[in-house]
């Protein structure tokens, strides 16, 4: 008898377990359709207004509009190797000109103060060309791809402190039509 009871209570356990685990499922919302016409230009979509694949949005181009948004990369200092924070926006970029034939980027590239003149323009034309190589090997042609190294002459920061210099050392993206 005892033997009896102790596999009725764990076969009602079990039962109670099984009943007990059943998960919730829930829809997803409803994707709603935000998509939008630009006729600026002849592709319909403006490539300083972010990236707008024609027809419904998806979570992709959501997240994809967002990377675009991105227009400035940052190096490490006297670096012109692209930081693997920024290879996501980079590809992004790349993937948005593959997309879009009739668009076109150019890379300045950006220095901070300290070293000379000539040091600095040198950096910034390797820093955008480090970007460059990271787009043409995604397939883009590097025709498409402008470079301008402006070295230390035009700083978003005047300050001489490292928070300032940081924010020197870069490479802005700026898109233009073919």
């Amino acid at each position: 008898m005892n033997t009896t009871m102790r596999v009725l209570a764990t076969a009602i356990i079990c039962a109670a377990a099984i009943g007990c685990s059943k998960k919730e499922v829930k829809e997803a919302p409803p994707v709603a359709d935000t998509s939008t016409t630009d006729t600026s230009s002849s592709s319909g979509i403006d490539p300083n207004a972010g990236y707008t694949r024609p027809g419904a949005y998806t979570a992709a181009d959501l997240d994809r509009d967002a990377c675009l948004r991105q227009r400035v990369i940052y190096f490490d200092l006297d670096s012109d190797r692209v930081r693997s924070d920024f290879n996501a926006v980079v590809n992004c970029h790349a993937q948005y000109l593959k997309d879009v034939p009739t668009s076109a980027l150019t890379l300045e590239g950006h220095a901070d103060e300290r070293g000379s003149r000539e040091y600095n323009l040198g950096l910034g034309e390797r820093r955008a060309g480090g970007i460059q190589s990271m787009i043409t090997a995604q397939g883009v042609s590097q025709s498409r791809l402008n470079l301008t190294s402006y070295g230390e002459e035009k700083p978003v920061c005047d300050e001489s402190n490292e928070g300032c210099w940081s924010k020197n050392r870069r490479v802005e993206l700026k898109y233009n039509s073919r």
